[in-house]
């Protein structure tokens, strides 16, 4: 919705010519991934792709476009490996692939800090559920986390369709956990949030989650709790911001439902800059998009002016400008966007 917002705003066309979107469905899967990125590269006319909306989706389509010399962009993968872990080239970053999204170190970070600086929290619990996304958070955390003095005293997975974790409860209990850190998808988190209440040595431990619980469905399972904390991208401010929603409203008709829309407006906004940049108009009028120049103009953007902050591309494609909230569900309308902000982190 975030695309199509600015495609609206330039009656989707740029530079003379009409613009053609695809959409395929990622199936927020390695298998999913595959299929959707095969048939997106089998149009010679491809310019660039902007997606996926999961990491571990993202993994497979970086492979297929990167060889081929081709751009992709996501407003939401956020797992480390995907551009840089401590410095370092991730294990699945690949030439081309850029994202908005923040890389997942600041997010375990951010919510690292807070549970052992904030809530107290020493001997915390881990929950995941592998693959890049939730197994690569699960990592950050604990890395900051036992930087700062912390213990993770349990550090499990589970399926992530699972529906239930109360084996897993019941050794977070018996450790005496202060606090559960649980960075999966909705299936899972559900679970953990209506199964903990039949541990009464878990009556108050902390129950710290991510953005991929961003969700109406999450809120209504926690229902009253108080001892809910979830991080996640800051919601933007400025006025363009503002402009923005009027805009999205317009479009779809209710305001935005996840937490990354503006992250995906400023991923098309900059490949359109990009392509503005590099285009060569022939005497025919035929516009030329140069593979290259494309990748190379992306990776040297700096200060690029995004609803989300100003954006800044390093040598792995990390562009964002960084800001991570943490929200207390305090009055049941923690959906990520309308939520209570406790604490913002910027590195």
């Amino acid at each position: 919705d975030g695309i199509d917002v600015r495609l609206g705003e330039i009656n989707n066309e740029w530079l003379g010519h009409p613009i053609k979107l695809t959409h395929e469905d990622d199936a927020c899967s390695q298998e999913g991934g595959q299929l959707a990125g095969q048939k997106v590269v089998s149009d010679p006319q491809l310019v660039g792709i902007i997606g996926t909306s999961c990491s571990l989706a993202g993994v497979a389509v970086s492979q297929i476009m990167s060889p081929l010399g081709l751009v992709q962009i996501s407003g939401s993968n956020t797992s480390p490996m995907l551009t840089s872990v401590l410095g370092e080239a991730g294990e699945a970053w690949n030439p081309g692939y850029f994202r908005i999204s923040h890389n997942d170190e600041h997010q375990g970070k951010a919510a690292a800090t807070y549970a052992y600086d904030v809530l107290g929290s020493r001997n915390a619990g881990v929950l995941h559920s592998g693959g890049p996304y939730s197994g690569g958070l699960a990592g950050a955390f604990q890395v900051a986390f036992e930087a700062l003095g912390g213990e993770i005293a349990e550090y499990t997975a589970v399926d992530k369709d699972a529906t239930d974790v109360r084996a897993v409860l019941q050794t977070f209990e018996a450790k005496e956990v202060d606090l559960i850190f649980f960075p999966v998808f909705i299936s899972n988190g559900a679970a953990l949030v209506t199964q903990v209440g039949e541990f009464p040595g878990l009556a108050e431990t902390v129950l710290f989650s991510t953005d991929a619980n961003f969700s109406a469905a999450f809120v209504e399972d926690v229902a009253e709790s108080l001892n809910v904390y979830i991080s996640g991208p800051a919601t933007p401010t400025g006025d363009a911001y503002k402009d923005f929603l009027v805009k999205y409203v317009e479009l779809v008709g209710t305001d935005p439902v996840a937490g990354f829309h503006a992250h995906a407006y400023d991923a098309i906004s900059l490949l359109l800059d990009k392509i503005a940049e590099v285009a060569v108009v022939g005497d025919d009028g035929t516009l030329y998009i140069d593979r290259q120049a494309l990748r190379d103009a992306l990776y040297a953007t700096t200060n690029f002016p995004g609803l989300t902050g100003s954006l800044t591309c390093d040598e792995f494609g990390d562009c964002a400008a960084v800001a991570i909230d943490v929200m207390q569900n305090i009055d049941n309308t923690m959906t990520g966007l309308k939520g209570n902000v406790v604490y913002t982190y910027t590195p």
